[in-house]
């Protein structure tokens, strides 16, 4: 399956008044690798850390931390720090202290709108080989940067290319990439691509939530071809405020589809690729049996690679549960 945990950035517009300058100034190469060498002594006390008297590192909004217990029962903790240069107070960027279970602390930086793409390539780079240890790093660190300071992480590289040069294909085929996992209806997964006449798959009402059972009249395959693909990001949290910090319970779903491929969201029915991040899209608690609201909170478009893509029939309309979010027929 592609790697799923690259990215590009929106951050922090912070244009100075009166002046021909951009406010804040470029974070370097140097600097953005030396500051992965900074640490803070005691994250629960220290605020305010000067470096080589030249860097500051300051509590960001003197937030306390975040403790973040995902899907897979374990939890984390996220710490932001302003990145500072002492010489103008400029704001370089955002240090994250990310602790594991384990005591574990991974550092990243992540740099001010004014860096150079150098710099933004390393910060990639350093996310995903953080992501390769830690699972769901970059989904708890998306989920916190995005409410801290309203920018939108989670992009893939892809995200602004222009898709007709790397061939990617926009047709009639209405499918989903058939690494997806459907629901059985034994509550096992099942690889889409795998799906065979006659398998029992889970249906969904989408007004009452009521689940039914349903056969596979069909799996439809469509030939090998470079197809755009459009894979949305969707979380529900649970949050709490305690004197330690913010403790949240993060669920996450990752579903892929070409991008004419109908879903249900709140707001109506939509093609995927019209989804917008803040949508609503009804997804299975695995842990509860039930069906509840996450809300998208990335949205990329890419293209995927030669490859087949699949669509089940299952009954005229029928909705049914793929990587445990409700997606419709075509």
């Amino acid at each position: 399956m592609r790697l799923l945990y690259t990215f590009c950035f929106a951050i922090l517009v912070g244009l100075s008044f009166g002046q021909d300058v951009i406010n804040p100034r470029p974070v370097t190469l140097a600097e953005y690798e030396k500051v992965k060498t900074f640490t803070i002594k005691d994250l629960d006390k220290d605020t305010y850390a000067k470096f080589e008297n030249a860097y500051i590192l300051d509590r960001y909004e003197m937030r306390k931390p975040y403790f973040i217990t995902g899907d897979d029962g374990q939890k984390k903790r996220i710490d932001l720090y302003k990145f500072i240069a002492k010489e103008g107070m400029q704001e370089l960027g955002i240090v994250i202290f990310y602790t594991n279970e384990k005591g574990k602390l991974f550092t990243a930086c992540l740099p001010n709108f004014t860096a150079d793409s150098k710099v933004w390539e390393k910060y990639f780079e350093d996310i995903h080989a953080i992501d390769k240890v830690e699972t769901n790093y970059v989904l708890k660190l998306s989920y916190i940067l995005s409410k801290e300071v309203g920018f939108q992480l989670y992009k893939a590289v892809n995200q602004g290319k222009d898709l007709a040069k790397e061939s990617a294909t926009y047709g009639n085929d209405i499918c989903f990439p058939g690494d997806q996992e459907v629901l059985l209806a034994d509550g096992s997964l099942k690889l889409l691509s795998e799906v065979k006449t006659g398998d029992r798959v889970i249906t969904i009402n989408p007004e009452t939530k009521v689940n039914t059972i349903i056969d596979v009249k069909e799996l439809v395959q469509h030939e090998a071809r470079n197809y755009a693909i459009t894979r949305l990001i969707l979380t529900r949290a649970e949050e709490n405020l305690t004197e330690a910090g913010k403790e949240v319970l993060l669920y996450n779903k990752i579903i892929e589809a070409t991008p004419n491929h109908p879903m249900q969201t709140k707001s109506g029915n939509k093609e995927i690729g019209n989804v917008t991040e803040g949508d609503e899209i009804l997804c299975l608690n695995t842990q509860l049996g039930t069906y509840e609201a996450y809300v998208v909170i990335t949205k990329e478009e890419y293209a995927a690679g030669t490859q087949k893509v699949y669509n089940i029939i299952a009954g005229e309309g029928t909705p049914f549960v793929m990587n445990g979010v409700m997606v419709l027929q075509k």
